[in-house]
């Protein structure tokens, strides 16, 4: 008897986790809907360029939710989070633009001097 109420309060509090999370991810999905409205209303470029970079990052934490999302929709989220890190990469300034090869090495030397 014992054990059949803990394995039903087991399955109360797992079935209580993946409401909660669910819950988060509507909530991160419907914030990452506003910053694209708020994107779309911006005309600043170092607003944007925030603003694209978390929309990114959004997509991204959501992508990785295979509890949640069907793989069809994280392969979704995937595509859109590509997109979104190339219009930040796109905005960014000068010296946050993404380097590669030397130009990064370069940078970490000089930091380090």
């Amino acid at each position: 008897m014992h054990n059949e109420t803990a394995h039903a309060a087991a399955e109360e509090a797992r079935a209580s986790e993946k409401l909660a999370l669910s819950q988060a991810c509507s909530a991160l999905w419907v914030a990452t809907l506003a910053l694209m409205t708020a994107f779309m209303q911006t005309t600043a470029p170092a607003h944007r360029y925030l603003i694209a970079r978390k929309i990114a990052k959004n997509l991204a934490m959501l992508r990785e939710e295979e509890a949640v999302f069907s793989a069809e929709c994280r392969m979704i989220f995937s595509n859109l989070a590509q997109r979104w890190t190339a219009k930040a990469e796109q905005l960014a300034p000068g010296q946050d633009r993404p380097r590669s090869g030397m130009g990064l090495l370069q940078a970490a030397t000089v930091k380090v001097h």
